[in-house]
């Protein structure tokens, strides 16, 4: 195979942190590359120093793009086009080579490869968001000086290469997000790229949009005969989709090779939990007594969507609430919150040695219990123009002075999972500096910091991939052990259930039909459920 990409001992660094260290890696023509890694491995900066739009003040070493130019017209091809004829001037493509550390960002040859070169970001959509799908693509194409009718063709092309000449007429920000991605790999494929960079294109979807999106940008390399490097935490991505596999831990190559035993050997390592030590669970914090919970829908009559339950969670437990949805566990934990009132039954809180009637209204009354309760809601959120440290001080109205502020932040940041360094390290960062899994633990600290005695958790996991869930893992069982925390898990994903709960409560129809250990408890869950569950975390998230 032919050689396209040379990367020789790149380093790059940021305020004096080396974030990539050491690279030394080969890409061949038409290879796909896969990249593993968990948050902050370095797989974002890769890709961007690839990209070669930006400028990077720290690094060393070189990156060699391996190309065929046309000595006339200076049209950029790929390095096998090397002696074959310009299809705009028919003079002959030579070879050549561009070290991106080295050319000037302003050269006109760098732009010139910049725009055969293709990127898919995670989040960044990078629509015009009121225009039509097809005006998004023809805009593109009007970018590079297509216009007319030849421009509207080629613009349903590019969306049937896509699989979305059934939305051409749509409008951009009314489509999902596994649309959204294809119409921004249609946008990317108007350059006729040589390459095409996917940065976790598909780490906010769901499994089964995910799929489409993989297989779209599959179906692309090879209609366009281009050469992808993928990210992705998720091994299986990297498995299916890849020739070869690379994992990068810390900014350096930990492994190079087949994409099956690199993904094993990636996820031996960062996915599991570990021996846990033994937490002393104390005495009930949390009764609930023949709760009933009854609504009047008018296409459903009477619903009873928690029916007359009992059960009592102990203090510093991980206490799961499982089953498929309309089960009755979203409602259950409402309750447990003090975001509903039951219609029927009784739910006490122990604050200190006093057990609190969460009936009875009032600052004195139930008021005294919820805030010691602390929420994680699935849909989570940090406001977006404030850092990470006025995300936990001053956003929630947190009153403390500046350095105690950062020293309780750092402190309840190394409790969600991060270590001291990195804890002080994000603390200037914006939340879209974050990677998911760092956004997730963030929302926690959020949480924990206001110091809850109960925390709620609801759907914690949502579309994670498996390195973002054990870090979750982590953090909840390590605020535990460190804060004696009680934690109420309400969750499809019954792996995850397995891993964190002390004890689990199956729920049917509002009603608890099993309750106890957690393997015993899932042990009970019938084939039909263990499909549900599965298939209710796509339908939920979408």
């Amino acid at each position: 195979m032919t050689l396209f990409i040379e990367i020789k001992d790149l380093r790059v660094g940021f305020d004096g942190v080396d974030v990539l260290k050491d690279i030394n890696l080969k890409v061949n023509e038409g290879e796909i590359l896969g990249i593993l890694g968990k948050s902050s491995a370095g797989k974002s900066i890769l890709m961007h120093i690839l990209r070669g739009v930006e400028t990077f003040d720290d690094v060393s070493g070189s990156i060699i793009y391996h190309l065929a130019r046309c000595s006339k017209c200076g049209l950029i091809e790929k390095p096998s086009k090397a002696g074959t004829p310009c299809p705009k001037c028919n003079s002959n493509f030579e070879k050549f080579d561009a070290d991106f550390v080295k050319l000037d960002i302003h050269d006109p040859v760098r732009r010139d490869i910049t725009r055969r070169i293709a990127i898919m970001l995670q989040r960044t959509f990078a629509l015009y968001g009121d225009e039509r799908v097809i005006v998004n693509v023809m805009n593109a194409l009007q970018e590079i000086g297509e216009m007319g009718p030849t421009a509207i063709n080629r613009a349903a092309d590019l969306l049937d290469q896509v699989n979305l000449s059934n939305r051409m007429m749509h409008i951009a920000r009314e489509l999902s997000g596994g649309e959204k991605q294809r119409v921004v790999l249609a946008r990317q494929l108007v350059k006729n790229p040589i390459l095409l960079l996917a940065d976790e294109p598909t780490g906010t979807l769901d499994p089964k949009t995910a799929q489409i999106v993989h297989e779209t940008i599959l179906n692309a390399t090879k209609n366009f005969n281009m050469s992808l490097i993928i990210t992705s935490h998720w091994p299986k991505v990297i498995e299916e989709l890849s020739h070869r596999a690379l994992w990068l831990d810390e900014g350096k190559i930990v492994m190079i090779g087949d994409p099956h035993e690199v993904s094993t050997a990636f996820m031996k390592e960062v996915g599991e939990l570990g021996e846990q030590e033994k937490v002393e669970i104390g005495k009930p914090v949390i009764r609930a007594r023949e709760l009933k919970m009854t609504y009047f829908s008018l296409d459903r009559g009477i619903v009873r969507a928690v029916n007359d339950i009992s059960f009592d969670v102990n203090e510093g437990e991980i206490f799961g609430l499982i089953g498929v949805s309309g089960a009755g566990k979203t409602t259950t934990s409402k309750i447990i919150s003090g975001l509903l009132v039951p219609t029927s039954g009784t739910i006490d809180i122990r604050i200190g040695d006093e057990w609190i009637d969460m009936k009875q209204l009032g600052p004195d009354k139930k008021g005294r219990a919820t805030k010691y309760i602390g929420v994680l809601h699935q849909e989570y959120s940090l406001y977006p123009h404030r850092n990470v440290i006025n995300n936990l001080t001053e956003s929630i109205g947190l009153d403390l002075p500046m350095e105690l502020g950062e020293r309780k932040a750092v402190q309840t940041l190394i409790t969600a999972g991060f270590t001291e360094k990195k804890a002080a390290e994000i603390l200037a960062k914006m939340p879209d500096e974050l990677s998911e899994g760092e956004r997730h633990r963030v929302a926690m600290a959020q949480v924990l910091i206001k110091e809850p005695r109960i925390l709620v958790f609801d759907e914690p996991t949502g579309t994670m991939d498996p390195v973002t869930k054990i870090e979750v893992a982590k953090s909840i069982l390590n605020a535990r052990k460190e804060l004696g925390e009680t934690f109420i898990i309400v969750s499809h994903d019954m792996d995850f259930v397995a891993q964190v709960c002390d004890r689990a409560a199956l729920m049917r129809l509002g009603k608890i039909v099993d309750i106890g250990d957690t393997d015993a408890v899932l042990s009970k869950l019938s084939e039909k459920e263990r499909e549900e569950t599965l298939e209710g975390i796509v339908k939920e998230l979408t």
